[in-house]
């Protein structure tokens, strides 16, 4: 219980302490020493919340660089092999294009036919147009990554320019690809248009040849010879095929000089004459190759109303003769001893078809293979070589009529 409450004294001082009234606790204020530990502690998480930030804004820029570096290196490889692509491409285009531009250069206009030759120009002059632009995408420079940088600030501003240089590979890649597609497809059709007309050459050869019997036989035996091998290279424009194209033209381009030559030689009264019997000897043997030459006398014949012949051959391959004539051959042409004498000389040239049907040996066997090849032939004058030689037996004429 509580008792009365008795007033202060006059004059006195409340100190609080009346009985059984309660007496409110008044609290000291806190030491100043505990309020700077308070501000410390909160500085400090301030620092570490700061420093955790900047760790992390650190280790984000340094990631975000490493990405961005890889990706950039995987882009500067894939553009370093297409270039290597394309310097194979530029190579291969720029082989076929010394072989095509050097035979467009050495063309002499006998054989090749003319719409094949400016297509093989174009296609040339189109070629070195690639070339010239895929050697130029080629000298681009590759953007190439800087040393890495330490901050954060620096960082992120290195990313950026990698992922810039990236793009820049990119498009280098793209630019290579793109330059070399077109050099292969120029090296392709290059390779075509040279082949088509090479081809073109080789293939006119025959025709040539047929249209200019009077060349010497050794420039249509090496026009022959050009022309199997160009057409050996199965379709390919390389250093072979240029080689046998150029030996091609040449030949052909010395069977107009020599038949030219031979023409002339053949000038005169008698000119026509001469090539009838020319043409005569050629048809009694097909395929073999003859050469003619004519003199006053030959082999101690030609004065007054006789004849000389002599035949020359070899066993080569092909093989091939040089019949040698009088001019008094010419002169009584056309006429059953010119036929006759004629035609003994050719069974002499036609044994290079028939090596092995007499003996060859013995120089009264040959002339009598000769005279019974002229008598199978059916031409019986004596001028067949039986005046000379007699007459062949049977049994060669035979065997003579077995060689055509």
């Amino acid at each position: 219980m509580t008792g009365p409450t008795v007033p202060p004294p006059s004059g006195g001082h409340d100190l609080g302490a009346s009985f059984g009234a309660p007496v409110a606790a008044v609290q000291p204020s806190a030491p100043r020493s505990h309020r700077r530990r308070n501000s410390l502690i909160w500085v400090a998480i301030g620092i570490v919340a700061i420093a955790g930030a900047c760790t992390a804004v650190q280790i984000g820029a340094n990631l975000g660089y490493d990405d961005a570096l890889i990706g950039f290196e995987d882009a500067i490889d894939d553009a370093e092999d297409s270039a290597l692509l394309l310097d194979d491409e530029l190579a291969a285009l720029g082989g076929t294009l010394a072989v095509a531009s050097g035979i467009a250069d050495h063309d002499a206009g006998v054989l090749m036919d003319a719409a094949s030759k400016e297509a093989l120009i174009a296609t040339v002059g189109e070629a070195e147009t690639v070339v010239s632009d895929g050697t130029a995408v080629r000298e681009q420079q590759f953007p190439a990554a800087d040393e890495k940088p330490t901050w954060a600030w620096e960082l992120f501003g290195e990313t950026t320019q990698l992922n810039a240089d990236r793009d820049a590979a990119d498009d280098l890649f793209d630019e290579f690809d793109t330059a070399g597609r077109s050099a292969e497809d120029a090296a392709r059709t290059l390779e075509e248009a040279g082949v088509t007309a090479i081809t073109s050459a080789a293939d006119a050869a025959a025709g040539f040849e047929a249209a200019h019997v009077s060349a010497r036989n050794l420039d249509v035996i090496a026009l022959r010879s050009a022309a199997e091998r160009l057409q050996q290279t199965e379709g390919s424009l390389d250093e072979t095929a240029a080689a046998a194209y150029t030996d091609l033209e040449a030949a052909a381009s010395q069977m107009l000089v020599s038949e030219q030559a031979e023409l002339a030689e053949k000038s005169g009264p008698l000119y026509d004459a001469r090539l009838e019997i020319e043409a005569f000897a050629r048809s009694l043997a097909p395929g073999v190759l003859l050469d003619f030459d004519w003199s006053e006398f030959v082999n101690g014949y030609g004065y007054a109303d006789s004849m000389g012949g002599y035949a020359t051959w070899w066993y080569a391959d092909p093989g091939y003769a040089t019949i040698e004539l009088s001019n008094s051959v010419a002169a009584y042409w056309p006429g059953a001893r010119s036929e006759a004498l004629v035609a003994h000389e050719v069974g002499h040239a036609i044994s290079v078809k028939c090596d092995g049907m007499y003996d060859d040996s013995d120089q009264s066997n040959i002339e009598a293979w000769a005279t019974a090849w002229a008598i199978s032939m059916g031409f019986t004058d004596a001028a067949n070589g039986t005046s000379a030689y007699g007459p062949p037996p049977q049994s060669l004429i035979d065997a003579a009529a077995g060689c055509r």
